[in-house]
C-alpha cells in the first residue's frame, strides 16, 4: 500500500511548462561538477546528488522525479552508468520509486555502453520497483540481449531474473517472450519458452498462445500444431478462443482448408462459441480455396445468429466473390455493408464500373 501511495504521489505531481528551464539549470549544474570533479568517489558522487535531489524538491516548479531524472541523464551522459543506477537504488532505500522514463532511459545506458551485468541489475530493480512493466522497457532489453548471439548470454539473464522469486515470475517470461518476438529474436522467445519448464515455471494458457502466434506468423504450421497438442496434455490448462483463433488464421494464411476445418469442428464440439475472427478466418479460407458455397452458408450462419458480420468478414466475402467472378454477387454484398457498416471501406482491388 505504501509503495502504490508514494507512486501514485510522484505520478499526480503537478507539473508546468516553465519548469524545463529550471530543470535544466540544475541538471547542468551538477552534471558539470561530475564531469570534473573525477577524484569523488561513487558513493559520494551519489550522496551529493541525493542532497541536491532534496534541496530542489522543494521548488514548486520542479517536480522531484523530473529532477532525479535530469541527474541520471547526466550520469549516462558522462559514461557513469554505475553511478546512476546506485542513485535510483538509494531513492528507493528512501522510499522514492521512479517511474519507466528512469528505467527507459538506464535501460538504453547499458544497451549502448554493451553491458549485459548493468542491463540486468537495472532490470531487476525496475521489476522490484515498479512490479508492471511496460512492453516498451521489455522490448528494449529483449533487443539488447537478442544482440549477443551466444544462448549462454540470455540463459544467465533468464535464471537471475527467475532466482528473484517474484510472486508473478510467469508473467514476467510471458512478456519477455512477446518482446523478443516482436524484435525479431524468435529463438530467443522460443528457448525462453523451452526454459520455463526446467526452471519449474508451468508454462500457462498466456505462453503457449504467445507461442502458437510465433510460430503462426513464421509459417511454422507443423511446429504450431506439435506445440498445441503438447498444450492439450497439460492438465487444467484448456484451449479458449484465442488459442483456436490463432491456429484457424495461421491454417489460413498457409492455405490448409482442412486443418482449419477440422480444428474448428475441435472447437465447436469443446463448447467455444466462434467470435467474429473465427468467422472470417473460415469465410476467406472457403473463399480462396474455391468453396464459395461453403463461404456464402458460413456467412448466412452469422446472420441466422443475429450478429451483424463485421467489415473484415464482407471484405473476405467480396474478394473470394469477384476472384471467383461472380460480380453480380460482390455488388450486392458491398451495397449491403455499405448500408449495414456506413464507416465501412470498399476493399481498393474492387472498383464499381459504370455500364
Amino acid at each position: 500500500m505504501a509503495v502504490f501511495l508514494v507512486q501514485s504521489f510522484v505520478k499526480y505531481i503537478p507539473i508546468r511548462v516553465y519548469r524545463v528551464r529550471s530543470l535544466a539549470v540544475l541538471s547542468n549544474s551538477i552534471g558539470n561538477r561530475l564531469l570534473l570533479s573525477t577524484q569523488v568517489s561513487p558513493e559520494e558522487t551519489t550522496d551529493e546528488i541525493l542532497n541536491q535531489i532534496f534541496a530542489a524538491a522543494g521548488e514548486p516548479s520542479v517536480s522531484r522525479e523530473e529532477i532525479c531524472i535530469g541527474y541520471i541523464r547526466k550520469l549516462c551522459s558522462a559514461g557513469d552508468l554505475l553511478a546512476a543506477a546506485r542513485l535510483t537504488q538509494k531513492l528507493h532505500g528512501k522510499r522514492i520509486f521512479l517511474g519507466p522514463r528512469a528505467y527507459d532511459y538506464l535501460l538504453e545506458a547499458a544497451d549502448r555502453k554493451n553491458d549485459i551485468e548493468m542491463l540486468s541489475q537495472v532490470f531487476k530493480d525496475f521489476l522490484i520497483s515498479c512490479g508492471s512493466i511496460r512492453l516498451t522497457s521489455y522490448l528494449i532489453v529483449a533487443r539488447a540481449i537478442g544482440k549477443h548471439k551466444d544462448p549462454a548470454v540470455l540463459l544467465s539473464f533468464i535464471r537471475e531474473v527467475f532466482e528473484m522469486d517474484l510472486p508473478r515470475i510467469d508473467i514476467v517470461l510471458n512478456r519477455f517472450i512477446y518482446a523478443s518476438a516482436k524484435c525479431g529474436h524468435v529463438d530467443n522467445a522460443l528457448l525462453v519458452f523451452d526454459q520455463m519448464k526446467s526452471l519449474k515455471c508451468k508454462p500457462d494458457l498466456v505462453t503457449y498462445n504467445t507461442v502458437l502466434g510465433i510460430l503462426g506468423r513464421l509459417g511454422r504450421v507443423d511446429d504450431m500444431l506439435c506445440v498445441f497438442a503438447l498444450m492439450k496434455t497439460v492438465d487444467d490448462l484448456v484451449p479458449d478462443i484465442v488459442t483456436y483463433n490463432t491456429i484457424l488464421h495461421s491454417l489460413r494464411k498457409m492455405g490448409r482448408l482442412d486443418l482449419c476445418l477440422l480444428h474448428f469442428k475441435e472447437m465447436t464440439e469443446r463448447g467455444i462459441q466462434p467470435d467474429m475472427l473465427t468467422y472470417k478466418a473460415l469465410v476467406e479460407s472457403l473463399g480462396r480455396s474455391g468453396n464459395i458455397e461453403g463461404a456464402l452458408k458460413v456467412f448466412d450462419e452469422v446472420k441466422r445468429k443475429g450478429i451483424t458480420p463485421s467489415v473484415h468478414i464482407y471484405r473476405a466475402l467480396i474478394f473470394s466473390l469477384k476472384k471467383m467472378g461472380k460480380m453480380e454477387l460482390a455488388l450486392k454484398f458491398s451495397a449491403e455493408m455499405k448500408k449495414l457498416l456506413p464507416d465501412s471501406v470498399v476493399p481498393r482491388d474492387f472498383q464499381y464500373k459504370k455500364r
